[in-house]
This record gives structure tokens, sequence and C-alpha cells, in this order.
């Protein structure tokens, strides 16, 4: 029988990785687990965790104003982004340590080095120039921002750099209309930056139901944020003094001192040398796995972004977990990626479960559809005009609910629950039958009832 000198080695510690290594440990299995950077992978280092704190502290300056319809006067209130930064930056090593200590408690063995593939069982790791062996090879080592082929393009940041920037920028262009871009756009909106947000399509978030769409493209720009549609940023220009020039496919310039790529986020295969372990990927870089996370080698798996299922960390360590209870659990299991929730933190945020109404028609036929826009009870005395919308889709032969899509403050709380009923089959008579909790903006979801027909459709 061959030696291996581990029965699981994880190239990437993110949040996929470093959960199925601490499983597959506790599970009795000799562990390693590689990473190049710092433990933790993008959520915790480079993505939703600091970005989270970014919204927070965005919002701050949204909140002193609103106060003042409270009674509330606040003096002398400034905003220093090197504050901000170093105690977003405390926080990131000190996760970082955490989940270095938890996968150290586990038994794991953690190399900080860069691991390639020699060969199907076989890990060369680049830095210390030594190789080591494994029965078992997950990948987790997600993605990376992706960039435009465009001349200029060194000019630029993604959302990685945006973390290291030494002062808030004073006017940013923004390539990109989905959920990064949308969210970096109010975030230096709210500190304080001029924002313009340069989007190919005609609405932002494309993917999420169109009018939830609709009302955050409207939201942007109550917020300050100024988008352009049907445009692509072609050539970006050093003007000196840490000035850009950005030039559109529409003729138009845009000068601004940080330029940012949120255009989409790729898997992050480049140089693993996985043709040499017999790992096949999809067109996109994305490693091709079965329901099981196994790649087309049969004891290679690989998990999280790489895979380019569903980029979420939360799916992340679902599948890290079915993962190792699948090889060294004694228990196949496939992780259920249908109806899960996710949010989008811009101001206000989104929260989204199951199909949109777009999918819904195209999967059931006929569905019903009901929604209310309304304004919270919050603003009324801060003087606020945003709105907050609601909507369920509902499936119209058996009222099975299917999906329920909301933006406005608390969504993001408020779907983890609606998320339970979409994934149980509840019915909209279940939801009617629930009591509402009065005043909140959630009880909208249980008194919705009465029908929205489209207007092509006319009257049911």
């Amino acid at each position: 029988m061959a030696q291996f000198d581990y029965d699981l080695f994880v190239i990437g510690a993110g949040s996929g990785g470093v959960r199925a290594a601490r499983m597959s440990a506790m599970k009795g299995a000799k562990v390693a687990i590689a990473e190049e950077y710092r433990v933790g992978g993008t959520c915790v280092v480079r993505g939703c965790v600091p970005k989270k704190f970014l919204v927070y502290a965005s919002a701050y300056g949204k909140g002193f104003t609103a106060a003042k319809g409270y009674g509330w006067t606040a003096k002398d209130v400034s905003f220093d982004w090197k504050t901000l930064i170093d105690a977003v930056h405390d926080e990131v090593s000190r996760l970082s340590g955490i989940y270095w200590k938890n996968l150290s408690n586990s038994g794991v063995e953690i190399i900080e080095d860069r691991a390639v593939f020699e060969d199907e069982h076989t890990i060369r790791l680049v830095k210390s120039d030594r190789t080591i062996t494994a029965k078992h090879i997950l990948i987790a080592v997600g993605g990376t921002p992706a960039r435009l082929d465009i001349p200029g393009d060194d000019l630029t940041i993604t959302s990685n750099e945006a973390f290291h920037l030494d002062t808030l920028p004073r006017h940013v262009v923004i390539n990109g209309g989905g959920y990064i871009a949308c969210e970096f756009a109010q975030i230096f909106a709210g500190l304080g930056s001029e924002v313009c947000l340069v989007y190919r399509g005609d609405t932002v978030l494309r993917g999420f139901d169109d009018d939830i769409r609709a009302h955050i493209h409207e939201e942007l720009k109550k917020s300050g944020v100024r988008v352009i549609t049907h445009a692509n940023t072609v050539r970006i220009e050093d003007r000196g003094e840490g000035w850009k020039a950005v030039h559109l496919d529409t003729g138009d310039t845009i000068d601004a001192d940080v330029v940012m790529h949120a255009v989409g986020r790729v898997a992050k295969t480049e140089g693993l040398n996985l043709e040499a372990a017999g790992v096949e990927t999809r067109e996109n870089g994305a490693v091709k796995v079965d329901a099981f996370s196994k790649t087309t080698a049969d004891h290679i798996y690989a998990v999280g972004d790489v895979t380019d299922r569903i980029q979420l960390t939360p799916v992340a360590i679902r599948e890290g977990a079915a993962f190792a209870e699948t090889v060294f659990g004694g228990n196949p299991t496939a992780f259920d990626h249908a109806d899960v929730a996710s949010a989008v933190f811009t101001q206000p945020p989104v929260g989204s479960v199951g199909l949109t109404e777009h999918q819904a028609r195209q999967t059931h036929g006929k569905i019903d559809i009901y929604k209310s826009v309304f304004r919270p009870m919050k603003n009324v005395l801060s003087g606020s005009d945003s709105r907050m919308i609601i909507k369920l889709v509902v499936k119209a032969d058996d009222q099975r609910v299917l999906g329920v899509h909301m933006a406005g403050d608390d969504a993001p709380e408020i779907i983890q629950a609606a998320a339970i009923a979409v994934k149980a089959g509840l019915t909209k008579g279940q939801f009617d039958a629930t009591c509402a909790v009065h005043p909140t903006v959630a009880e909208e979801m249980v008194t919705l009832r009465e029908k929205w027909t489209p207007p092509e459709l006319g009257a049911s």
C-alpha cells in the first residue's frame, strides 16, 4: 500500500479550507494546510469582514444627519480614514489569529507557503522548495478580482487594495455594477468621496430580482453616486499629481484620483499546475466538481469560490463540512445549493432568497406576486425619503413561496429568518397565518394580501 505524508493536504486556508481541515483532523485524519498569504482567506482578510466595517463607518455620516430629526445636535463632527483603517486591520489580524489557533488546536499542521501540484498525489511547496505527498488533496484557493485588459489597467485598484489606501479618495471611479461595486460606491460616498459608477448594463445588480435592481439603482443616485450605464472604460491615463483620466467608450472622460475595478471575481487556479494532477477546469478557470465536490481526479476535491458554484462564505463552509463528512466521516454528503440566502450591503442593504420573479415565471409559468414599497417609520422624523421594498414570489397552483426579496434597513437580518421558511417550502397561507410584530418593517412579509398584476397583463 502506498504511504503518504498526509491523509489530507488542503491548498488554501480560507473559510472552506479551514472548515474542511479542522473537521477532517477531528475525525482522525493527518492534515496539513498551506496558505501563501494570511490564514482566513478572502472573507476575513480582504472581503466580507473588513468591508462590513467600512459599511458601518460610512453609515454614521447619514446617521448624524438623521439624528437631527430626533432632537440630537452633533457638533464638530469629523472623520479620519487612518483611524478607521488601522482599527479594521487590527480586527482582521485578531480574527486571522483565531483561525490559526483553531486550526492548530484541531491538530492541523499549518504551512506558510505556496502549494502547486507536481502530480496527482504530490504537492510542491514553492518557497521552501520541497515536496510532500497526500492521499487526498482539497483545492480551496478561492477567487481573485477580475481585471480589465485595457491601457492603463496598472493604474487601478480592486477590492483587495481598497483596504490599504493611505488616504480617503477625493473622487473614485468604480467600474462594475455588481454587489462589490455598489457596496464600495456607497461606502466611499458615505465617507465623503465623490463617486462615479461606470456600468456596461442598464441596471445594477445583475442576477437579482428586477424590482430590487431598480430600487437600489435609484438609492445609489439618492446617496450621491453618479451612475453611468451603457458605458465601458476603455483607457486610463496618468495625468500626474495622483490624478487619472478615465476614458469611456461613450467619448466621455472622468477625472479621478482612485480608479477601482469591481467587474467580478475569477477562480484563482492559474499557476496551480492542475493538469499535472488530472484536474479539469471550465472555460472560466473554475474547477469542475460533482455534487460531492470531487474533481475529475478521484482523490482530489475542491470547495468554495474556486468551483464558482455560489460565491458565498457560508456556502464554502458548508461545502468544506460536507467534504470532511464524505471523505473522512464515512457519510457521503452533498450540500444543497438551492434556496441559499444572500445579502448585499448597500445602503439600504438587500436581502434575497429563492427564485426571482423572472426565474419563477420561466420555471413554473403562472405565479403570484405580492410586494410593498413604503417609507419605513424610522425615516419619518429623520426626513429621509429612502424607501423599502419587500416582495414575495409565490407559485400559483400550490401557493408555495418561491422567493423573498427585500431592500431596506435590516434586510440582511430579516432574510435569514425568511430563508428558513423558503427552504422549508412554506406557503403564502402559512405566511399569512403568522401574526405580525408591530411596529416593524418585517411585518410587511406577513400582511401582504393584494396580488400585484403586471400592467401588460391587465387585471386578472
